[in-house]
C-alpha cells in the first residue's frame, strides 16, 4: 500500500488548506476570478488618484493599516510549510530504544500550591500513563510555594520541593521563574547533566503517545530542548467558547512551532511553557533566573537565552492535554499576561537582537491586532490602489491564520467520537466564534498595553466537585 491512512488524510488536508486559500483569494479580491461589477469599476477608476479622493493623511493612514497586516508575513509562511510539508495526523510513535535503556527522567510539575486537589490527581494520572508505556527511570517532581498534603501517591515516585518564603535569586527573578531556578540550586538539584527535564504545567496530562514521544527524543540524544503538541478539547469541556478558540494554539503548534523545530532548530517567533523537555545540562547553563524581564513570560526568556547560547531544538511527536480556561474573563487574563511578559523580553536589550528579532515581529503582529482588524471595514469602504501581489500577500496572511482554527479545530475533536454531524458542527462553531476571539483578543491586547507589565496571572484550571443533595 503506498499511502497509510494517515498519509491519505494527511493529502486531504493539503488539498483542502490549497482549495481554502484559493477560495478566499478569488472571493476577497487577491485573485481575479470573478468579473468586476460595474459600480466596483466605476469605483476603482473614481480612487485611481486616492490622494484626490481621500486627501494627503487619510490616504496615508489608509495605506499604513492596509500595508501593516503583512507584519505577519514570516510567521504566515512558516506556517504554510509546517502545515504542507508535515503530517498533521501522524501514526502513533513507536519505542526506537527500550524505555529502560534511556536516561533519567525528572518530570517536574511548577505550581503556586493553590490547587492541590487538582496537582493530586494529574499527578496520579500522570503515574498510571507512564506505567502503562513502561517507563521506569522517572520521577515526578512538583515544584510549590506552599506545602501541600499528597494523598496516595507512592513517596518513592513523587517528590515535593517547597521553595521557602526567604529564598531570593540572584536577579531578583519572580514566580514560577524563582521556582524553576530553585530547584535547580546545586543543594535541591538531584540530577546530573546528561538527564532530563518535563516541564509541565499543573493542569498538564500526559498522553501515551507523548511519554512514547519523550522516551524517543531523549534517547537519540540529538537536542537540548524539544516541544511538541497541546491539545484543549480532551475529556469534559468547561467552556466550549474558550475552547473553540484555543483550537488556534493547536493550529501555530502543527504550522509555524513544528516547522521551526524540526527544520530550523530553533524557535524564532513563539515558545511554550509546557510540554518542554530540557537537557539538565542545557538548564544548569542557561538558568531561570533573569530578573523581572524574565518572570511573566518565563517560557519565552528561556528560549531566547537558549538561542543566543546557540542550543539546539527539536520537535517531540505525541500531544499532551490542558484545559483552556473555563471564563472568558480568565481567557482574557491569560492573553494579556502573556502580551506583557512578551513584550519584556522583546525590549530586554540583555539578549542578542538576533534572538529577539523574530518574536518582535510576532509580538507586534499582535500588538497592532486592534488597528489590522480596522480593514474588515475599511476594505470595502475605503478601497485603494493596490499592486495585485500585495492585495495576494494581504489575503494569504488573513486565509491562513482563519484556517489555523479550523486545522486545530478538526485535529482537537475526534471525528469518531462525535459523528459526523456533531464533528461539522464543532469546526462552524470554531469558525462563528472568530469574530467574538478577535474581540477578546484585542481587550486583552489594549489592556496589557495599559496596566501594570509585572504581574502573574495564574488561571484556575480546577474542576469543581459536584454537590450531592
Amino acid at each position: 500500500m503506498i499511502f497509510s491512512s494517515s498519509n491519505r488524510r494527511h493529502l486531504i488536508h493539503v488539498c483542502c488548506f490549497t482549495i481554502f486559500i484559493f477560495l478566499f483569494e478569488a472571493l476577497a479580491g487577491g485573485i481575479n476570478v470573478f468579473p468586476i461589477n460595474k459600480v466596483s469599476s466605476n469605483l476603482i477608476v473614481l480612487i485611481s488618484n486616492p490622494v484626490e479622493y481621500y486627501g494627503l493623511l487619510l490616504t496615508i493612514i489608509i495605506y499604513f493599516i492596509r500595508l501593516l497586516s503583512l507584519l505577519p508575513l514570516p510567521l504566515v509562511i512558516c506556517h504554510t510549510c509546517g502545515l504542507l510539508f508535515y503530517n498533521i495526523f501522524p501514526d502513533r510513535p513507536e519505542l526506537l530504544n527500550s524505555p529502560l535503556l534511556g536516561p533519567k527522567i525528572r518530570i517536574r510539575v511548577v505550581t503556586r500550591g493553590d490547587y492541590a486537589d487538582l496537582v493530586n490527581a494529574n499527578v496520579k494520572r500522570n503515574l498510571e500513563t507512564c506505567a502503562k508505556v513502561g517507563l521506569d527511570n522517572f520521577q515526578i517532581e512538583i515544584v510549590t510555594d506552599k506545602q501541600m498534603v499528597l494523598h496516595g501517591l507512592p513517596l518513592n515516585m513523587v517528590r515535593q520541593i517547597v521553595v521557602p518564603n526567604a529564598y531570593r535569586t540572584k536577579s531578583g527573578a519572580l514566580y514560577k521563574s524563582r521556582a524553576l531556578q530553585y530547584a535547580l540550586e546545586p543543594d535541591v538539584n538531584q540530577l546530573a547533566s546528561n538527564d532530563y527535564i518535563v516541564h509541565l504545567d499543573e493542569e498538564t496530562l500526559l498522553t501515551e503517545n507523548s511519554v512514547r514521544g519523550i522516551l524517543n527524543f531523549v534517547t537519540s540524544n540529538e537536542y537540548d530542548i524539544g516541544q511538541g503538541l497541546i491539545t484543549y478539547a480532551n475529556e469534559t469541556i468547561v467552556n466550549h467558547i474558550t475552547t473553540l478558540a484555543d483550537s488556534m494554539r493547536v493550529g501555530v503548534d502543527l504550522g509555524c512551532l513544528r516547522f521551526c523545530l524540526k527544520k530550523l532548530h530553533r524557535p524564532p517567533f513563539l515558545f511554550k511553557g509546557s510540554f518542554v523537555v530540557c537537557r539538565a545540562g542545557c538548564e544548569f547553563d542557561v538558568a531561570f533566573d533573569n530578573g523581572r524581564a524574565g518572570s511573566i513570560a518565563e517560557d519565552t526568556y528561556f528560549a531566547m537565552l537558549a538561542m543566543s547560547k546557540n542550543k539546539k531544538f527539536g520537535w517531540i511527536e505525541g500531544e499532551m492535554w490542558e484545559k483552556s480556561p473555563f471564563t472568558l474573563g480568565d481567557f482574557i487574563k491569560q492573553r494579556k499576561r502573556w502580551l506583557q511578559g512578551i513584550l519584556l523580553v522583546v525590549h530586554d536589550h540583555r539578549l542578542p537582537l538576533r534572538v529577539r528579532l523574530g518574536l518582535g515581529i510576532a509580538l507586534y503582529s499582535w500588538v497592532t491586532l486592534p488597528i489590522t482588524s480596522l480593514n474588515i471595514v475599511l476594505a470595502p469602504l475605503c478601497p485603494i490602489p493596490l499592486h495585485w501581489t500585495l492585495n495576494f500577500l494581504i489575503n494569504y496572511v488573513g486565509a491562513v491564520n482563519i484556517y489555523l482554527y479550523i486545522i486545530g479545530a478538526v485535529r482537537s475533536f475526534s471525528l469518531v467520537r462525535l459523528g459526523y454531524a456533531h464533528f461539522t458542527l464543532r469546526i462552524i462553531g470554531t469558525l462563528a466564534t472568530i469574530p467574538f476571539v478577535v474581540m477578546c483578543e484585542i481587550a486583552a491586547v489594549l489592556w496589557g498595553l495599559f496596566s501594570d507589565k509585572g504581574k502573574f496571572y495564574v488561571v484556575d484550571k480546577q474542576l469543581k466537585s459536584p454537590v450531592n443533595v
